[in-house]
């Protein structure tokens, strides 16, 4: 994924033999909740794609899931355990939160937005937030600034990169779980409430300190019809292909 130092030899997977049993057993946990097949010879890389573009931002949630918590539960620590780290670092942290949990987290977020809107914004905010509490439940990201630190240290050539590539594999950790949640028939929309409620979350599961919050994932069943996709730039504006035979 990223560049390995001169003099430290980077991992080299190509030649890894995956047993018939165990790749059956990761497409299942894996690739499934993403729409994957579990062929080895073709992978269907059209209904990867198609979970991806199909994903939307939803708002309107109520509590119906059309999974099981454990499924759920299953899918975040799949994606914890197969989504790529630079140098292996692993330091994307979740939790998991169900039912009393879930309210909790933004009742917190509702009393302390309460202490810092106008009483004209705190109509709005006050429903927005009642409409996450709605939901089924929230996963919440975090980055182990300890493990990031670590490396800082450690490898100090790339001291100024490490937290950049944090903040990549976090990212692709998020957009993994989002997709496979809605390619299980559940709806999220992905919030931003830290810094402003990081130590009241961290006091209310007692949490590590160095787990640093990065975002809140609502999910829940869907209402309402399907949200209309947002719209794009020109594809041809952000992607540049050089060297394609024939031309691009």
């Amino acid at each position: 994924m990223f560049p390995s130092l001169a003099g430290i030899p980077s991992h080299d997977n190509s030649n890894v033999d995956v047993s018939p049993k165990l790749f059956e057993s990761l497409s299942g946990a894996i690739l499934a909740p993403l729409g994957l097949s579990a062929s080895r010879g073709a992978p269907t890389t059209a209904s990867f794609l198609e979970s991806i573009t199909a994903r939307r931002t939803w708002y309107a949630l109520d509590k119906t899931l059309p999974t099981t918590q454990e499924r759920i539960t299953g899918i975040v620590q799949d994606a914890m355990q197969s989504v790529p780290s630079s140098f292996n670092a692993q330091s994307n942290r979740a939790v998991v939160l169900f039912g009393a949990e879930h309210e909790k987290l933004w009742d917190i977020v509702t009393g302390v937005l309460k202490t810092r809107v106008s009483e004209d914004q705190w109509i709005s905010t006050s429903a927005k937030t009642a409409g996450f509490r709605a939901a089924a439940g929230t996963v919440l990201f975090f980055v182990d600034t300890e493990v990031v630190q670590n490396f800082v240290e450690n490898i100090p050539s790339y001291a100024d990169q490490f937290p950049i590539w944090a903040t990549q594999s976090d990212a692709m950790l998020q957009h993994t779980v989002w997709v496979a949640l809605a390619t299980e028939g559940l709806g999220g929309n992905l919030q931003h409430y830290n810094p402003l409620i990081d130590t009241k979350v961290a006091e209310a599961w007692d949490l590590p300190t160095n787990w640093r919050l990065t975002s809140q994932l609502v999910f829940g069943g869907r209402i309402g019809p399907t949200p209309e996709p947002k719209e794009k730039k020109s594809v041809q504006e952000k992607v540049r292909v050089v060297g394609m035979a024939g031309g691009a």
